[in-house]
């Protein structure tokens, strides 16, 4: 069985590298040109693109994958199956319709939940204790075509976007490994989604990441720890923004005010009230300055007790 896998970020290589080891015939890895990256803007290639290099698999970078000359580069080399992987473009029907067997995506949720660009961050955000991974028979919707395969895993309650990215790379790498199995067996599964269920997770925005203080502590814990390491969640304090990197829940009966400094814990951070207590601020970074602990932030930063650690 010919494959095409089509993949971009760190999270596509767990899967990838598991195809390879397991002998599956990857004839071609098609992912996103390279990029300019980080402050120097140097021009970096996709993490996929430098696992595909590294086992001599040929590698396609469309800057749009309805290109004419792609699609004809496609065809030629007559593939069973296409396997989609967070390549980040979406398939027009021709695509779709050249491989023999048809084109599989992984997805990193339980369809049909969290459809869309980010599903493994706004899971978090929107406090699931539960989510997964889904293979699909993909159609010219967005993540709407027909259920292949699901497996579920837990939620930890410390975990960052990051940790849970980590840990769906490879219950997604297993699942496609499995349905590639089905396949080559010839049990074609398919199930219908339930569309009047589905929910969308639009790509994050760096405003997405703002903290509304009036919101109560789990609702701030889950967006720091959603959108950890982008868009980062942040405030804004004397007109500089500031990053909060890790922090927890904290009860101690404390009343609420929202946005404001409420102490120290000494050896570990400092209190910020928020809709119904505290949150406790652990690791921070002020824009232009390196990331610090909250302890180290306190040192250069006169904050008193009840003043505002917010502008708004």
């Amino acid at each position: 069985m010919k494959v095409i896998f089509m993949g971009t970020p760190e999270f596509a290589v767990v899967p990838l590298e598991m195809l390879i080891k397991e002998n599956i015939n990857v004839v071609a890895v098609v992912t996103q040109p390279d990029r300019p990256v980080g402050r120097k803007r140097v021009i970096t290639p996709p993490p996929i693109k430098k696992l595909a290099v590294q086992y001599d698999i040929p590698v396609y970078q469309p800057e749009k994958v309805k290109e004419e000359h792609f699609i004809d580069t496609l065809i030629a080399l007559e593939t069973d199956i296409i396997t989609v992987v967070a390549f980040g473009q979406i398939l027009p029907q021709r695509v779709l319709k050249i491989p023999k067997i048809g084109c599989i995506n992984v997805h990193a949720s339980l369809l049909p939940k969290y459809r869309g660009a980010a599903p493994i961050q706004w899971s978090i955000i929107n406090g699931e204790s539960v989510t997964g991974v889904t293979t699909m028979w993909m159609d010219e919707g967005l993540d709407t075509g027909d259920i292949f395969l699901q497996e579920q895993i837990a939620i930890k309650n410390d975990w960052t976007s990051e940790d849970l990215s980590r840990e769906l790379s490879y219950l997604g790498g297993n699942l496609l490994l499995k349905t590639l199995s089905c396949i080559k067996s010839g049990n074609l599964i398919r199930k219908s989604q339930n569309h009047e269920e589905s929910t969308y997770a639009p790509m994050l925005k760096k405003e997405d990441g703002k903290i509304n203080w009036l919101k109560n502590t789990n609702e701030i814990y889950n967006l720091i720890r959603g959108t950890y390491p982008w868009p980062g969640s942040y405030t804004i304090r004397n007109g500089r923004e500031i990053k909060i990197w890790k922090a927890k829940p904290y009860s101690a009966g404390i009343k609420s005010h929202p946005g404001r400094f409420m102490g120290l814990v000494k050896n570990e951070g400092f209190l910020v009230g928020t809709g119904d207590g505290s949150i406790l601020i652990l690791e921070l970074q002020e824009a232009g300055k390196k990331r610090l602990k909250a302890t180290e932030y306190l040192v250069g930063h006169d904050i008193k007790e009840g003043e505002f650690f917010s502008d708004v």
